[in-house]
Protein backbone atom coordinates (compact mmCIF):
# COMPACT_ATOMS: atom_id res chain seq x y z
CA UNK A 1 0.00 0.00 0.00
CA UNK A 2 1.50 3.59 -0.95
CA UNK A 3 1.53 5.39 1.93
CA UNK A 4 1.66 8.81 1.31
CA UNK A 5 -0.44 10.57 -1.72
CA UNK A 6 2.27 12.17 -3.38
CA UNK A 7 3.95 8.89 -3.35
CA UNK A 8 0.68 7.30 -5.09
CA UNK A 9 0.45 10.08 -7.62
CA UNK A 10 3.90 9.79 -8.37
CA UNK A 11 3.63 6.03 -8.73
CA UNK A 12 0.68 6.26 -11.31
CA UNK A 13 2.42 8.51 -13.36
CA UNK A 14 5.32 6.44 -13.64
CA UNK A 15 3.60 3.61 -14.51
CA UNK A 16 1.50 6.02 -17.04
CA UNK A 17 4.95 7.13 -18.53
CA UNK A 18 6.06 3.36 -19.12
CA UNK A 19 3.02 2.93 -22.10
CA UNK A 20 3.25 6.56 -23.31
CA UNK A 21 6.12 8.87 -24.30
CA UNK A 22 5.91 12.20 -23.46
CA UNK A 23 6.15 15.48 -25.27
CA UNK A 24 9.05 16.86 -26.13
CA UNK A 25 11.01 19.01 -28.25
CA UNK A 26 13.22 16.58 -29.22
CA UNK A 27 15.28 16.89 -33.32
CA UNK A 28 13.18 13.89 -33.94
CA UNK A 29 9.91 15.74 -33.00
CA UNK A 30 8.34 12.82 -32.48
CA UNK A 31 4.81 13.05 -29.97
CA UNK A 32 2.97 9.94 -28.98
CA UNK A 33 -0.34 10.68 -27.69
CA UNK A 34 -1.57 9.66 -24.86
CA UNK A 35 -3.95 6.88 -24.63
CA UNK A 36 -6.55 6.17 -21.67
CA UNK A 37 -5.12 4.96 -19.14
CA UNK A 38 -6.64 3.49 -15.42
CA UNK A 39 -3.75 4.37 -13.56
CA UNK A 40 -5.21 7.51 -13.53
CA UNK A 41 -5.62 8.72 -9.63
CA UNK A 42 -9.35 8.50 -9.18
CA UNK A 43 -10.69 11.52 -7.24
CA UNK A 44 -14.12 12.07 -6.20
CA UNK A 45 -15.44 15.68 -4.84
CA UNK A 46 -18.15 16.48 -2.65
CA UNK A 47 -20.00 19.72 -0.58
CA UNK A 48 -20.35 20.10 3.08
CA UNK A 49 -23.64 20.41 4.35
CA UNK A 50 -21.91 23.48 5.99
CA UNK A 51 -21.32 25.16 2.69
CA UNK A 52 -22.80 28.49 2.36
CA UNK A 53 -24.25 29.95 -1.11
CA UNK A 54 -24.28 26.05 -1.90
CA UNK A 55 -25.37 27.12 -5.15
CA UNK A 56 -22.61 28.49 -5.72
CA UNK A 57 -20.52 26.10 -4.27
CA UNK A 58 -21.57 23.76 -6.63
CA UNK A 59 -20.87 25.25 -9.56
CA UNK A 60 -17.41 25.66 -7.79
CA UNK A 61 -17.08 21.96 -7.28
CA UNK A 62 -18.58 21.24 -10.85
CA UNK A 63 -15.40 23.70 -12.17
CA UNK A 64 -12.63 21.82 -10.29
CA UNK A 65 -13.77 18.63 -11.79
CA UNK A 66 -14.03 20.21 -15.02
CA UNK A 67 -10.49 21.50 -14.39
CA UNK A 68 -9.24 18.05 -13.12
CA UNK A 69 -10.88 16.52 -15.93
CA UNK A 70 -8.78 19.06 -18.52
CA UNK A 71 -5.08 18.97 -16.79
CA UNK A 72 -5.33 14.76 -18.27
CA UNK A 73 -4.08 13.91 -14.40
CA UNK A 74 -6.60 12.20 -12.66
CA UNK A 75 -9.86 10.58 -13.10
CA UNK A 76 -12.71 12.39 -12.12
CA UNK A 77 -15.67 10.32 -10.61
CA UNK A 78 -18.95 11.04 -10.76
CA UNK A 79 -20.00 11.85 -6.99
CA UNK A 80 -23.19 13.15 -4.96
CA UNK A 81 -21.48 12.39 -1.78
CA UNK A 82 -21.66 14.86 1.52
CA UNK A 83 -19.35 14.60 4.32
CA UNK A 84 -19.49 16.83 7.40
CA UNK A 85 -16.59 19.28 6.87
CA UNK A 86 -15.05 18.56 10.67
CA UNK A 87 -15.49 14.60 10.18
CA UNK A 88 -13.23 12.75 8.21
CA UNK A 89 -15.29 10.78 5.03
CA UNK A 90 -15.96 6.69 5.60
CA UNK A 91 -12.34 5.60 3.91
CA UNK A 92 -13.61 1.42 3.95
CA UNK A 93 -16.32 2.32 1.44
CA UNK A 94 -14.91 5.40 -0.53
CA UNK A 95 -11.56 2.40 -0.95
CA UNK A 96 -14.02 -0.18 -1.98
CA UNK A 97 -15.15 1.69 -4.59
CA UNK A 98 -11.84 2.02 -5.93
CA UNK A 99 -11.28 5.98 -4.70
CA UNK A 100 -7.75 7.17 -4.18
CA UNK A 101 -8.62 10.24 -3.54
CA UNK A 102 -11.52 12.54 -1.49
CA UNK A 103 -11.74 16.66 -2.55
CA UNK A 104 -14.42 17.85 0.53
CA UNK A 105 -15.21 21.66 -0.14
CA UNK A 106 -16.54 23.71 2.03
CA UNK A 107 -17.41 27.79 1.47
CA UNK A 108 -17.87 31.01 3.92
CA UNK A 109 -19.20 34.38 3.30
CA UNK A 110 -17.46 37.66 5.37
CA UNK A 111 -19.50 40.08 6.62
CA UNK A 112 -17.32 42.68 3.93
CA UNK A 113 -18.65 40.81 1.30
CA UNK A 114 -16.01 38.40 0.71
CA UNK A 115 -16.15 34.78 -0.28
CA UNK A 116 -14.40 32.05 0.73
CA UNK A 117 -13.71 28.47 -0.18
CA UNK A 118 -12.04 25.84 2.20
CA UNK A 119 -11.10 22.35 0.54
CA UNK A 120 -9.54 19.58 2.50
CA UNK A 121 -7.89 16.62 0.02
CA UNK A 122 -7.81 12.83 1.86
CA UNK A 123 -5.79 9.97 0.26
CA UNK A 124 -7.97 7.28 1.09
CA UNK A 125 -5.06 4.57 0.31
CA UNK A 126 -3.18 5.95 3.51
CA UNK A 127 -6.43 7.10 5.27
CA UNK A 128 -4.91 10.52 5.82
CA UNK A 129 -5.62 14.38 5.55
CA UNK A 130 -2.86 15.08 3.01
CA UNK A 131 -4.09 19.14 1.95
CA UNK A 132 -6.02 21.50 3.95
CA UNK A 133 -6.14 25.17 2.54
CA UNK A 134 -8.86 28.14 2.01
CA UNK A 135 -8.83 30.01 -1.13
CA UNK A 136 -10.39 34.06 -1.02
CA UNK A 137 -12.21 36.13 -3.68
CA UNK A 138 -13.47 39.37 -3.04
CA UNK A 139 -15.36 39.20 -6.08
CA UNK A 140 -17.64 36.07 -6.80
CA UNK A 141 -18.16 36.80 -10.08
CA UNK A 142 -14.14 35.39 -10.15
CA UNK A 143 -15.12 32.35 -8.95
CA UNK A 144 -14.09 30.47 -12.02
CA UNK A 145 -11.06 31.76 -11.19
CA UNK A 146 -11.23 30.44 -7.49
CA UNK A 147 -12.06 26.93 -8.93
CA UNK A 148 -8.89 27.23 -11.37
CA UNK A 149 -6.52 27.80 -8.49
CA UNK A 150 -8.28 24.77 -5.86
CA UNK A 151 -7.52 22.51 -9.02
CA UNK A 152 -3.70 23.90 -9.70
CA UNK A 153 -3.03 23.87 -6.02
CA UNK A 154 -3.94 20.08 -5.38
CA UNK A 155 -2.16 19.51 -8.88
CA UNK A 156 1.19 20.75 -7.56
CA UNK A 157 0.62 19.06 -4.31
CA UNK A 158 0.40 15.70 -5.77
CA UNK A 159 3.33 16.72 -8.01
CA UNK A 160 1.75 16.31 -11.52
CA UNK A 161 3.01 18.54 -14.17
CA UNK A 162 2.00 22.19 -14.10
CA UNK A 163 -1.55 23.33 -15.28
CA UNK A 164 -0.87 27.01 -14.20
CA UNK A 165 -1.77 28.36 -17.43
CA UNK A 166 -5.65 27.69 -16.05
CA UNK A 167 -5.54 30.92 -13.68
CA UNK A 168 -4.64 33.01 -16.84
CA UNK A 169 -7.07 35.44 -18.46
CA UNK A 170 -8.29 34.56 -22.54
CA UNK A 171 -8.42 37.35 -24.33
CA UNK A 172 -10.50 37.76 -27.39
CA UNK A 173 -12.12 39.92 -29.75
CA UNK A 174 -16.20 39.53 -30.33
CA UNK A 175 -18.40 40.65 -32.71
CA UNK A 176 -21.11 43.03 -32.31
CA UNK A 177 -22.40 43.89 -35.29
CA UNK A 178 -21.13 45.64 -38.50
CA UNK A 179 -18.39 47.69 -38.10
CA UNK A 180 -18.48 46.52 -34.26
CA UNK A 181 -16.42 44.45 -31.85
CA UNK A 182 -15.15 44.64 -28.25
CA UNK A 183 -12.27 42.96 -26.63
CA UNK A 184 -13.16 41.05 -23.41
CA UNK A 185 -11.12 38.85 -20.94
CA UNK A 186 -12.27 35.53 -19.47
CA UNK A 187 -10.91 32.64 -17.95
CA UNK A 188 -10.24 29.39 -20.43
CA UNK A 189 -14.03 28.10 -20.17
CA UNK A 190 -15.71 31.49 -20.83
CA UNK A 191 -17.66 31.26 -17.74
CA UNK A 192 -16.34 34.56 -16.24
CA UNK A 193 -16.27 37.02 -18.83
CA UNK A 194 -15.34 41.17 -18.35
CA UNK A 195 -15.78 43.66 -21.80
CA UNK A 196 -12.20 45.83 -21.52
CA UNK A 197 -12.50 47.76 -24.61
CA UNK A 198 -15.60 48.85 -26.36
CA UNK A 199 -17.19 51.18 -28.83
CA UNK A 200 -16.02 50.66 -32.75
CA UNK A 201 -14.28 47.84 -33.93
CA UNK A 202 -11.76 46.64 -31.94
CA UNK A 203 -9.89 43.58 -33.48
CA UNK A 204 -6.94 41.23 -32.87
CA UNK A 205 -5.70 41.04 -29.36
CA UNK A 206 -1.96 40.27 -28.40
CA UNK A 207 -0.92 39.77 -24.35
CA UNK A 208 2.24 42.11 -24.49
CA UNK A 209 3.57 40.55 -21.57
CA UNK A 210 3.40 37.12 -19.54
CA UNK A 211 2.14 39.35 -16.63
CA UNK A 212 -0.70 39.80 -18.81
CA UNK A 213 -0.94 43.16 -17.49
CA UNK A 214 -1.17 45.11 -20.91
CA UNK A 215 -2.37 43.93 -24.54
CA UNK A 216 -2.38 45.26 -28.12
CA UNK A 217 -4.41 45.33 -30.68
CA UNK A 218 -6.20 46.98 -33.81
CA UNK A 219 -8.62 49.73 -33.66
CA UNK A 220 -10.08 51.45 -36.66
CA UNK A 221 -9.47 55.42 -35.77
CA UNK A 222 -11.54 57.57 -38.18
CA UNK A 223 -11.66 54.52 -40.82
CA UNK A 224 -7.13 53.78 -40.52
CA UNK A 225 -5.84 51.16 -38.82
CA UNK A 226 -4.42 51.92 -35.36
CA UNK A 227 -2.43 49.59 -33.51
CA UNK A 228 -2.87 50.47 -29.36
CA UNK A 229 -0.67 49.08 -26.37
CA UNK A 230 -3.13 49.23 -22.96
CA UNK A 231 -2.67 48.59 -20.02
CA UNK A 232 -5.88 46.12 -17.99
CA UNK A 233 -5.29 47.95 -14.51
CA UNK A 234 -4.59 51.54 -15.32
CA UNK A 235 -6.24 52.07 -18.60
CA UNK A 236 -2.69 53.72 -20.29
CA UNK A 237 -2.87 53.97 -23.95
CA UNK A 238 -0.14 54.14 -26.23
CA UNK A 239 -0.52 54.49 -30.15
CA UNK A 240 2.47 52.38 -31.61
CA UNK A 241 1.77 53.07 -35.35
CA UNK A 242 -0.86 53.42 -38.11
CA UNK A 243 -1.44 51.81 -41.26
CA UNK A 244 -3.70 51.66 -44.16
CA UNK A 245 -4.94 48.27 -45.04
CA UNK A 246 -3.75 45.72 -42.85
CA UNK A 247 -2.49 46.21 -39.15
CA UNK A 248 -2.19 43.49 -36.71
CA UNK A 249 0.40 42.31 -33.86
CA UNK A 250 0.92 38.72 -34.31
CA UNK A 251 3.97 37.58 -31.85
CA UNK A 252 6.36 38.96 -29.35
CA UNK A 253 9.82 37.56 -28.83
CA UNK A 254 10.79 35.93 -25.90
CA UNK A 255 12.67 38.89 -24.22
CA UNK A 256 9.64 40.85 -24.98
CA UNK A 257 12.03 43.45 -26.66
CA UNK A 258 10.57 42.62 -30.15
CA UNK A 259 7.34 42.69 -32.13
CA UNK A 260 5.88 41.06 -35.09
CA UNK A 261 3.55 43.25 -37.03
CA UNK A 262 1.79 42.48 -40.23
CA UNK A 263 1.30 45.97 -41.92
CA UNK A 264 0.33 47.51 -45.50
CA UNK A 265 1.61 51.35 -45.34
CA UNK A 266 1.63 50.39 -49.03
CA UNK A 267 -1.61 48.52 -49.69
CA UNK A 268 0.22 45.30 -49.41
CA UNK A 269 0.45 43.60 -46.44
CA UNK A 270 3.68 42.54 -45.56
CA UNK A 271 5.78 41.42 -42.27
CA UNK A 272 7.87 44.28 -40.09
CA UNK A 273 10.05 43.75 -36.76
CA UNK A 274 9.09 46.36 -34.57
CA UNK A 275 11.71 47.47 -31.70
CA UNK A 276 9.68 47.92 -28.83
CA UNK A 277 12.64 50.38 -26.27
CA UNK A 278 13.65 52.19 -29.51
CA UNK A 279 10.30 52.12 -31.06
CA UNK A 280 11.09 51.55 -34.99
CA UNK A 281 11.08 49.07 -37.59
CA UNK A 282 12.47 47.06 -39.79
CA UNK A 283 10.33 45.61 -42.92
CA UNK A 284 10.94 41.47 -43.61
CA UNK A 285 9.32 40.91 -46.53
CA UNK A 286 9.16 42.39 -49.91
CA UNK A 287 7.01 40.52 -51.92
CA UNK A 288 4.29 42.05 -53.90
CA UNK A 289 1.61 39.76 -52.47
CA UNK A 290 0.40 39.04 -49.24
CA UNK A 291 2.20 37.92 -46.68
CA UNK A 292 0.66 38.40 -42.81
CA UNK A 293 0.89 36.70 -39.51
CA UNK A 294 4.32 35.96 -38.38
CA UNK A 295 5.33 34.36 -35.97
CA UNK A 296 8.67 33.57 -33.97
CA UNK A 297 10.26 30.10 -34.30
CA UNK A 298 14.02 28.19 -33.61
CA UNK A 299 14.86 30.62 -30.46
CA UNK A 300 13.14 33.22 -32.61
CA UNK A 301 15.98 33.48 -35.03
CA UNK A 302 13.47 32.56 -37.61
CA UNK A 303 10.04 33.94 -38.24
CA UNK A 304 6.71 31.80 -39.42
CA UNK A 305 4.51 33.31 -41.54
CA UNK A 306 1.38 33.07 -44.40
CA UNK A 307 1.62 33.86 -47.94
CA UNK A 308 -0.46 33.80 -51.02
CA UNK A 309 3.32 33.63 -53.05
CA UNK A 310 1.91 30.27 -54.85
CA UNK A 311 -1.43 32.06 -55.53
CA UNK A 312 -3.11 30.32 -52.17
CA UNK A 313 -2.49 30.70 -48.72
CA UNK A 314 0.90 28.71 -47.22
CA UNK A 315 2.85 28.69 -44.68
CA UNK A 316 6.52 29.72 -44.98
CA UNK A 317 9.84 30.46 -42.98
CA UNK A 318 12.61 33.27 -43.25
CA UNK A 319 16.25 33.44 -41.39
CA UNK A 320 16.22 36.96 -39.96
CA UNK A 321 18.98 38.30 -41.56
CA UNK A 322 19.03 36.65 -44.61
CA UNK A 323 16.61 37.20 -47.62
CA UNK A 324 15.94 33.63 -48.84
CA UNK A 325 12.04 32.19 -47.81
CA UNK A 326 11.40 28.69 -47.42
CA UNK A 327 8.31 26.75 -48.13
CA UNK A 328 7.41 25.09 -44.65
CA UNK A 329 4.45 23.53 -45.46
CA UNK A 330 3.20 20.83 -48.44
CA UNK A 331 -0.33 19.80 -47.56
CA UNK A 332 -3.34 21.01 -48.36
CA UNK A 333 -3.93 24.50 -50.41
CA UNK A 334 -5.57 26.69 -47.72
CA UNK A 335 -3.22 27.13 -44.92
CA UNK A 336 -4.16 30.85 -43.58
CA UNK A 337 -2.93 30.58 -39.87
CA UNK A 338 -0.26 29.36 -37.43
CA UNK A 339 1.17 29.08 -34.15
CA UNK A 340 4.65 28.29 -32.85
CA UNK A 341 6.39 26.86 -29.49
CA UNK A 342 10.13 26.37 -30.00
CA UNK A 343 10.41 24.72 -33.10
CA UNK A 344 6.64 23.27 -33.45
CA UNK A 345 4.47 24.90 -35.56
CA UNK A 346 0.49 24.40 -35.77
CA UNK A 347 -0.97 25.44 -38.88
CA UNK A 348 -4.79 25.18 -40.37
CA UNK A 349 -5.67 23.86 -43.27
CA UNK A 350 -8.81 23.22 -45.73
CA UNK A 351 -9.54 19.14 -46.27
CA UNK A 352 -12.07 17.73 -48.14
CA UNK A 353 -14.83 16.37 -45.48
CA UNK A 354 -16.19 13.78 -47.39
CA UNK A 355 -16.89 12.66 -51.40
CA UNK A 356 -19.42 15.20 -51.71
CA UNK A 357 -16.94 18.26 -51.79
CA UNK A 358 -17.63 19.68 -48.68
CA UNK A 359 -14.50 21.06 -46.57
CA UNK A 360 -13.49 21.70 -43.18
CA UNK A 361 -10.32 23.64 -41.59
CA UNK A 362 -8.65 21.20 -39.89
CA UNK A 363 -5.19 21.53 -37.62
CA UNK A 364 -1.91 20.21 -38.24
CA UNK A 365 1.45 20.16 -35.81
CA UNK A 366 4.59 19.70 -37.31
CA UNK A 367 8.22 20.35 -37.17
CA UNK A 368 10.69 22.65 -38.46
CA UNK A 369 13.71 20.37 -38.16
CA UNK A 370 11.98 16.93 -39.85
CA UNK A 371 9.41 15.71 -41.74
CA UNK A 372 7.24 15.25 -38.63
CA UNK A 373 2.92 15.85 -38.95
CA UNK A 374 0.24 14.99 -37.39
CA UNK A 375 -3.21 16.02 -37.92
CA UNK A 376 -4.98 17.15 -34.30
CA UNK A 377 -8.79 18.09 -35.27
CA UNK A 378 -11.16 15.71 -37.76
CA UNK A 379 -14.18 17.63 -37.93
CA UNK A 380 -15.48 21.33 -38.43
CA UNK A 381 -13.99 24.61 -38.91
CA UNK A 382 -10.84 24.77 -36.22
CA UNK A 383 -8.93 27.70 -37.12
CA UNK A 384 -6.42 30.23 -35.36
CA UNK A 385 -4.42 28.48 -32.75
CA UNK A 386 -2.66 29.53 -30.08
CA UNK A 387 0.12 27.38 -28.41
CA UNK A 388 -0.06 27.95 -24.92
CA UNK A 389 3.51 29.47 -22.79
CA UNK A 390 4.76 25.63 -21.83
CA UNK A 391 3.76 24.18 -25.31
CA UNK A 392 1.36 21.72 -23.88
CA UNK A 393 -2.22 22.98 -24.59
CA UNK A 394 -3.35 24.42 -27.66
CA UNK A 395 -6.56 27.03 -27.93
CA UNK A 396 -8.06 27.35 -31.16
CA UNK A 397 -11.52 28.76 -32.39
CA UNK A 398 -13.93 26.09 -33.52
CA UNK A 399 -16.86 27.56 -35.88
CA UNK A 400 -20.58 25.33 -36.23
CA UNK A 401 -23.50 26.66 -37.41
CA UNK A 402 -22.35 30.74 -37.24
CA UNK A 403 -21.84 29.66 -32.79
CA UNK A 404 -18.25 30.23 -31.83
CA UNK A 405 -16.39 27.72 -29.34
CA UNK A 406 -12.99 27.99 -27.60
CA UNK A 407 -11.03 24.59 -27.94
CA UNK A 408 -8.04 23.46 -26.27
CA UNK A 409 -6.35 20.60 -27.01
CA UNK A 410 -4.01 18.48 -24.30
CA UNK A 411 -1.48 17.47 -26.67
CA UNK A 412 0.25 15.03 -24.49
CA UNK A 413 -3.34 13.02 -23.75
CA UNK A 414 -4.97 13.05 -26.97
CA UNK A 415 -8.19 14.97 -25.23
CA UNK A 416 -9.70 17.66 -26.59
CA UNK A 417 -12.63 20.52 -24.95
CA UNK A 418 -14.69 23.12 -26.09
CA UNK A 419 -16.47 25.84 -24.47
CA UNK A 420 -18.91 27.86 -26.07
CA UNK A 421 -19.79 31.01 -26.41
CA UNK A 422 -23.64 31.75 -25.27
CA UNK A 423 -23.69 35.33 -28.09
CA UNK A 424 -21.92 36.70 -30.22
CA UNK A 425 -18.73 35.71 -32.91
CA UNK A 426 -14.80 35.22 -31.44
CA UNK A 427 -12.94 37.08 -34.00
CA UNK A 428 -9.85 36.09 -32.82
CA UNK A 429 -7.97 34.91 -29.35
CA UNK A 430 -4.53 35.13 -27.40
CA UNK A 431 -3.95 33.50 -24.04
Amino acid sequence: MIKQSKNLFVYKLLVLILVLTNFSFAADAEIDIVKKSSTLPKIEIGVAPSAMKKSLTSKIKDMVAKDLKVSGHFDVLNSALSVDYNSRPNMLSLSNKGTDLFLNINSSVSGFGGYSVMVKLYDINSKQLVFNRTFTTSSEERYPFLAHRVAISINKHLKAPPIDWMDKFVIFSQYQGAKKADIIIADYTLTFQRKIIKGGLNIFPKWADKKQESFYYTTYDKGIPTLIKTNIYTRKRETIMTSEGMLVASDISADGKKLLITASPNYQPDIYLYDIRKKSKIRLTTYKGIDVGAHFVENDSKIVFVSDRLKYPNIFSKKLGSRGVERLVYHGRNNSSATTHKDFVIYTSRDRDNEFGTYTFNLYLMSTKSDFLKRLTSNGSNQFPKFSRDGESVIFLKNNKDRSSIGIIRLNHSKSFLFPLKNGKIQSIDW
